[in-house]
């Protein structure tokens, strides 16, 4: 996770402010790792019991996000702390650049996994929700796992595309990670970075609108499904609770991707078509440089923490969307929706009266 900073004059206290700085991503990387560890953990609990049986591709899904995450994280947190104790200087660790590839590399696998993983997610629940019988008889756990492996085989391979090539990783400002070059040396390079660079940033978008438009349709499903059925069997009760806590855990996590990643994207495409790069950046800070320089470099690092936060909270809004959390406010959302039995149409309705019978 780049962390940027300004260098300062005097060798022990720019020591001293690395030492500070490391202690960011250091945190982070637990934060995370103990995040997605606990999120499998209950994923791998909730895919053995039985009454889960119509979720079990969700769980998948799930448990191969927290996977992907975990993995990135424990890819990629190492070599960002290393370049941090060694001052922020890439050269002492990774002289050859080989580890720089290695890192622009992960950084694409697991920046497109998760967002891929989350659009398939929504897209497994717009199935499960709008199109029961069909999902029922073709959408098998076999399924899941080859799509799950076909998307994450997918995504190697396009990252491979600079050994053939095609773009190629650099070290982006302020120096402490590698990703996907936009620099334009010469005219064969520049139409490979743009294909490569546009192509990430292009497939991050579509993913987002797949995820956000799916879960739409899954919200305006379960309305209409909530407005036609008034009975109170206990199949429709048990489907309600299972279609509510995966649809917070959807919203939240569709919240969470669009909230870390829109930015990096959206910025990519801009400094693509603008034919510009992160490299200005590189300019000493204590040079003179236009506010509009610091501004747009300053935005660019905040773009790259928000997409590095998001390994870290997938797997927390997983455990807060819990059935345990949510169900308090099951109970107040059925109090005051439309789907009510005929019976209670004669008189009036309070807020507690419906959360007892909620309760019952």
């Amino acid at each position: 996770i780049p962390l940027g900073r300004e260098p300062s004059n005097g060798t022990e206290e720019e020591e001293e402010c690395g030492s500070v700085s490391v202690a960011f991503p250091l945190t982070m990387m637990i934060t995370g790792m103990v995040g997605n560890a606990l999120a499998m953990l209950l994923v791998y609990r909730a895919y053995q019991k039985k009454e889960n049986k119509r979720k079990k591709s969700f769980l998948l899904c799930i448990g191969s996000l927290a996977l992907t995450d975990l993995t990135g994280q424990l890819l990629t947190s190492p070599v960002v702390i290393s370049v941090y104790l060694a001052n922020r200087d890439w050269d002492r660790v990774d002289p050859s650049r080989t580890l720089c590839a290695f890192f622009g590399l992960t950084m694409t696998v697991f920046g497109l996994c998760p967002l891929f993983i989350a659009s398939a997610m929504a897209i497994e629940r717009t199935l499960a929700i709008r199109a029961p019988h069909w999902y029922a008889s073709h959408m098998k756990t076999r399924a899941t796992r080859s799509g799950l492996l076909g998307v994450c085989l997918a995504v190697l391979v396009f990252a491979l595309l600079p050994i053939a090539g095609v773009g190629e990783y650099t070290l982006q400002w302020p120096g402490t990670w590698c990703f996907i070059s936009t620099r334009e040396d010469s005219l064969h390079r520049l139409a490979g970075n743009t294909f490569f660079a546009s192509t990430f940033a292009f497939l991050g978008l579509l993913s987002l609108l797949v995820t956000v438009g799916c879960n739409v349709a899954t919200i305006v499903a379960l309305v209409s499904r909530c407005r036609t059925k008034t009975s109170a069997s206990q199949s429709r009760k048990q489907w309600g609770r299972i279609t509510m806590e995966t649809l917070f855990q959807l919203l939240g996590i569709m919240c969470v991707l669009f909230a870390c990643w829109s930015p990096l994207l959206i910025i990519m495409l801009k400094m693509i078509f603008s034919h510009t790069s992160v490299d200005k950046c590189q300019t000493p800070w204590h040079t003179v440089q236009s506010a509009e320089l610091q501004n747009e470099c300053n935005f660019f690092l905040t773009a790259v923490r928000l997409a590095s936060l998001n390994q870290i909270l997938d797997p927390w809004v997983y455990l807060l969307l819990r059935k345990i959390l949510l169900q308090k406010f099951c109970q107040v959302a059925t109090a005051v929706s439309s789907c009510s039995n005929d019976g209670w149409r004669g008189r009036p309705i309070t807020l507690s009266d419906k959360i007892r019978r909620t309760t019952a």
